[in-house]
């Protein structure tokens, strides 16, 4: 009985000992408004690279996770609208597409897509802002801290609109109303 003891108590110390030299990698925490946004550098449709860092600082961004579905692709009148109602005042859009690059260019070609936009069929954007929603936009301020999380797709507007409000806001302008026109 003392030999096992003995032996169960050896081969638990040498499980924690094996533990505590080799811990396992905490799960990063899902990416929140308030705090600053992860690094991220993907590259954009042409091949250049882009830094999220180097947008944030020269002004408030838009980072919106998304793709080609049909629910996306109603939505994305919206956004395009709050894009071109923001650009003046400093905003910067970036899209990043979860298709492939031969599906994505004929698709920016059609909708005449005028924002910065990347390809990322792997997903690993998604893990980098830890989302698995489809689509999920982030409004990020100048230099870089989150300022809004909308995720989920709205083919009627409102969360575009909610996501103009709050650029609006964010840039101290009116809010442009991206779902009615005005």
């Amino acid at each position: 009985m003392t030999r096992l003891l003995l032996a169960a108590l050896v081969a638990a110390a040498l499980a924690l000992t094996a533990t505590a030299a080799d811990p396992a990698p905490m799960p990063r925490s899902k990416v929140k408004v308030g705090e600053q946004a992860p690094d991220f550098v993907i590259k954009d449709a042409t091949g250049k690279t882009v830094n999220l860092a180097d947008l944030t600082a020269k002004g408030p961004v838009l980072v919106r996770l998304t793709c080609g579905c049909s629910g996306c692709d109603k939505e994305l009148a919206y956004f395009q609208k709050l894009d071109e109602a923001y650009k003046g005042q400093g905003l910067i859009s970036l899209y990043v597409f979860k298709e492939p690059d031969a599906k994505m260019a004929k698709y920016a070609a059609e909708k005449k897509l005028g924002v910065l936009y990347a390809v990322d069929p792997k997903g690993e954007s998604w893990n980098t802002f830890q989302t698995k929603t489809m689509p999920t936009n982030f409004l990020i301020a100048k230099g870089g801290k989150i300022v809004s999380v909308a995720a989920g797709c709205d083919p009627s507007g409102l969360l575009a609109n909610s996501v103009s409000d709050k650029t609006g806001k964010l840039l101290g302008v009116a809010p442009v109303d991206v779902k009615g026109g005005k």
